[in-house]
């Protein structure tokens, strides 16, 4: 039987992997391994600096005082003890989108199961007031990843599946949308009259793409993006090897440095 481990950054108690993990269990045995505490924005951390907790809250069900980096690596050692047929990270309240996957610990979760050499996927739903439905979505992830389990992506791929609120239209295989993001910091002063800071949201601007996953969601359709951790800026390659071309090793340092090794 297949075995897929499910996580988030919401936390083992969210509504949203509760879903999730009903809807994989047609596809097999489904684990549960989440933090403990919400993990939101936090990206691919990964704890390094104190020790990490597992605890089995219910069967199938277990709780790490991590990020979801550090959940999908406790799952694969401690839990499953080798690797998972698939890993699927959500359902996360809000869309998870274009440049933002960067800051999610959503996205992580199934980006650390590609790394593993797992077949991977995030989803996440729009963010709304009241109640959520997770319905679709749920259905979306387990659609997703029974298709690749037939027919696997090519090395370290994963897929970043977004959804509109209520029945999708259909599907859209899309890139990552741009956007121009200006970042607001409130200050604000203590009782002591000390500064503190909150990093809030600040104005956003998409730019037009018609295949880009923003555009997809808004349009009302289920957004699937093929992602991979390879940053490398491939088109500028030949830019960087026309600056380094003439770098020498020994090059001429600013003045007053000194070269290791000189007196």
């Amino acid at each position: 039987m297949r075995r897929i481990l499910v996580t988030n950054d919401d936390g083992y108690r969210s509504e949203g992997i509760r879903a999730l993990a009903k809807a994989l269990s047609e596809l097999g045995s489904v684990t549960i391994v989440a933090p403990v505490l919400e993990a939101s924005a936090i990206g691919h951390a990964l704890t390094l600096r104190h020790p990490l907790r597992l605890e089995a809250v219910e069967e199938h069900t277990y709780a790490v005082d991590g990020t979801p980096t550090d959940c999908v690596n406790i799952a694969v050692t401690q839990v499953f003890n080798g690797l998972p047929d698939l890993v699927v990270s959500g359902i996360n309240k809000g869309w998870n989108l274009g440049d933002d996957i960067t800051y999610s610990g959503t996205v992580a979760g199934a980006l650390e199961g590609a790394l593993l050499g797992v077949p991977a996927i995030a989803v996440s739903l729009r963010q709304t007031r009241g109640d959520y439905d997770f319905t679709f979505a749920a259905r979306a992830a387990a659609v997703m990843g029974d298709a690749i389990l037939r027919r696997p992506l090519p090395s370290r791929t994963f897929l970043n599946i977004n959804l509109p609120k209520g029945p999708p239209k259909g599907y859209r295989v899309t890139v990552q949308a741009k956007r121009n993001h200006v970042t607001s910091v409130a200050e604000r002063h203590d009782p002591k009259g000390r500064a503190y800071y909150w990093i809030e949201e600040g104005q956003n601007e998409w730019e037009p793409h018609d295949r880009s996953d923003y555009q997809a969601v808004r349009d009302g359709y289920v957004s699937v993006t093929p992602l991979q951790p390879d940053l490398t800026g491939h088109e500028a390659l030949s830019i960087v090897e026309e600056l380094t071309s003439g770098i020498r090793i020994e090059h001429d340092l600013p003045q007053g440095w000194q070269r290791a090794g000189s007196q």
